[in-house]
């Protein structure tokens, strides 16, 4: 990319929209070339592919086609984004003659939603040396899943707490997850291959089996969805159920929310491919956007009507993490509050209940795992 940057001249004014934009590299390439052209593409932006396609009808039908007489010259567009903008870069060959040109257009910014005082409360419930994987709370109790096993706890600072192992069957993937599920004195945990259900009363027990159902993933009181984990790897394999019982296939992705934009449910999905896709109720894609991290939950807006959806920031874990919450507007997400920061990276973020979330992160300095209960205050 550095090296691009020395070759690419300073971008002319934007052009309207990403057909403007295909068709001013396509008049310039038509020029140099003069003759025919053989154009490969690729997206790396948040945007569908079905973009892609639209730059490619440009090209079709302004450019000669490749085969047609002549030695043709070679280019490759790359559909990008920057902060502000879209970008179309084309490196152009034939020969030993090269070319580069860059078009950009605008992008357009979802209105403004007000915060109103609105922000995330973090409040630390739990902290070990041993990685946790998800939190959950039963009648003033703490339950804390580990690759270990379960503990169960009462609240901070109480005497006593029970250890109920997990044995896997075969060894846990490097990058292993855990959800944790309670319903009245039940429990159910998911892992890697491992479906564990139990009880609360009259003793905390939990049995552990084998298996490769499908995970419950809930967002807020609006949706639930069901999808299936791969148990080699660290997230859903794009085979999901939705909540009318069509069985669907998706994009693989690490995590998934619900929200609501006017009377419609959407679904968002962080996907492996670092963009996170916006679905509808019949979890088809209507859009995708970045700038979001690996981590999302839906919780219930309890001020200002709706929902929300908590989002990590990108970045590696080496780096300090931060949530932050957000409405979706015109299918993009809008700031509803200021983030929350985390010394560390955000490991698991996970539904406690229809109005908070449960955030793990590691803390850089002690090594410990610490998880925090975070739920939406509300301003005057």
């Amino acid at each position: 990319m550095a090296a691009l940057a020395l070759l690419v001249p300073q971008a002319s004014r934007a052009a309207d929209d990403l057909t403007g934009a295909a068709r001013e590299l396509a008049r310039k390439t038509s020029a140099w070339s003069q003759g025919p052209v053989a154009v490969s593409y690729r997206n790396v932006s948040s945007l569908p592919d079905s973009e892609l396609t639209a730059v490619r009808r440009e090209f079709d039908s302004t450019l000669p086609a490749a085969g047609l007489g002549g030695t043709a010259a070679e280019a490759r567009i790359t559909l990008s984004e920057n902060p502000t903008q879209f970008v179309l870069v084309e490196e152009a060959r034939h020969g030993e003659e090269s070319q580069v040109w860059m078009a950009a257009w605008n992008r357009s910014e979802p209105p403004a939603v007000p915060v109103q005082g609105m922000a995330l409360n973090k409040r630390l419930v739990w902290e070990q040396e041993e990685r946790i994987l998800d939190v959950a709370f039963s009648a003033g109790q703490i339950l804390v899943l580990s690759r270990s096993g379960l503990t169960i706890s009462g609240e901070p600072g109480a005497a006593g707490r029970q250890q109920i192992p997990i044995a896997p069957g075969k060894p846990w993937p490097r990058d292993p997850r855990g959800r944790l599920r309670v319903n009245g004195d039940g429990v159910e945990a998911y892992l890697p291959g491992l479906m564990c259900t139990g009880s609360m009363q009259p003793a905390p027990r939990l049995d552990c089996r084998e298996s490769e159902e499908p995970w419950v993933l809930e967002s807020g009181m609006q949706a639930i969805l069901l999808a299936t984990y791969a148990p080699d790897r660290n997230y859903f394999d794009g085979r999901v159920v939705a909540q009318n019982g069509s069985r669907q296939k998706v994009a693989s992705f690490y995590s998934a929310a619900a929200a609501e934009e006017g009377n419609a449910t959407e679904w968002l999905l962080a996907l492996v491919d670092g963009r996170t896709q916006v679905l509808n109720a019949a979890l088809e894609p209507l859009a995708a956007f970045g700038a979001w991290g690996s981590d999302l939950v839906g919780i219930d807006a309890r001020c200002g009507g709706g929902s929300l959806v908590l989002a990590t920031r990108p970045g590696d874990s080496s780096e300090p993490d931060a949530i932050q919450a957000f409405r979706m507007v015109n299918r993009a997400p809008a700031a509803a509050t200021p983030p929350v920061t985390f010394g560390g990276p955000v490991e698991a973020l996970w539904p406690s209940s229809a109005a908070s979330a449960v955030a793990v992160a590691r803390d850089p300095a002690t090594g410990k795992y610490e998880a925090y209960v975070l739920t939406l205050v509300c301003g005057p």
